[in-house]
């Protein structure tokens, strides 16, 4: 080894760091996609990892408000983890909250801005109606665009080059007819028993999206919880500037 040689000694904590890193952003996920709390030893399974491993990933994310732990130990998103999120396409949000609000109470189901990232469907922003019982969905929530209202929305929005490999020749025909009707849906696909109706929202300067509709049954024609969706994204592009009156 020459004097000049780096030492490969030197490599090692980097490429610990860079796994660590990995492994507390892969946790993240993990939690953001169940549908309830997890203990450690559910997610050192999910890891793959030992449960010391998962411990040490959870304690750090902990003193950083990214997780939170009940008193019978189970992990759930922290508050600081929504803080992060809010900085993310803040004006979408700021228009999209209000429209989906109302969207909501008229619908009587949880409406959500879901956003295309990394070739997922993550959710942006939730709202429940205020005067019935609904669907709890919370931002973060992440899943394959090609399972779910959301995510095959903005399929309806993608060419064919940017489809998922995997995308099977009757999910491309379910997309046609989604097409042909401005809308797409799903059942039993991304949570049990969820039904779901959703359209695509596509606006200059940012990620594609969709708008969606999600409940234990259907509160009206899947039509007309369409047309309520469209409004809401059209009112939402009018107030960015990116629709007409």
């Amino acid at each position: 080894m020459t004097p000049d040689s780096p030492a490969p000694a030197q490599a090692a904590p980097a490429q610990a760091g860079s796994q660590t890193l990995s492994r507390g952003i892969r946790l993240l996920e993990i939690l953001a996609a169940a549908d309830s709390a997890m203990s450690i030893d559910e997610l050192a399974a999910a890891l793959g990892v030992h449960r010391s491993v998962a411990y040490r990933l959870l304690r750090t994310l902990e003193e950083h408000g990214l997780v939170t732990r009940a008193a019978g130990g189970l992990v759930s998103l922290g508050a600081g983890l929504a803080a992060l999120a809010s900085s993310v396409s803040r004006d979408l949000q700021s228009a999209a909250s209000p429209e989906l609000a109302e969207a909501a109470d008229e619908l009587g189901m949880t409406c959500l801005l879901v956003m295309l990232e990394s070739g997922e469907g993550i959710t942006v922003v939730s709202t429940r109606p205020r005067r019935a019982v609904a669907v709890s969905y919370n931002p973060g929530h992440r899943h394959p665009i090609t399972r779910g209202g959301p995510g095959k929305a903005m399929l309806m929005e993608l060419p064919d080059p940017a489809w998922p490999e995997d995308a099977s020749p009757a999910l491309r025909a379910e997309i046609e007819q989604s097409r042909a009707r401005g809308y797409a849906t799903s059942h039993d696909e991304v949570v049990p028993s969820l039904w779901s109706v959703a359209v695509p929202l596509v606006l200059p300067g940012q990620p594609l999206a969709s708008v969606a509709a999600i409940h234990v049954s259907l509160t009206l024609p899947e039509a007309e919880i369409a047309e309520r969706l469209h409004a809401a994204a059209a009112n939402i592009a009018r107030t960015l500037g990116a629709g007409r009156a």
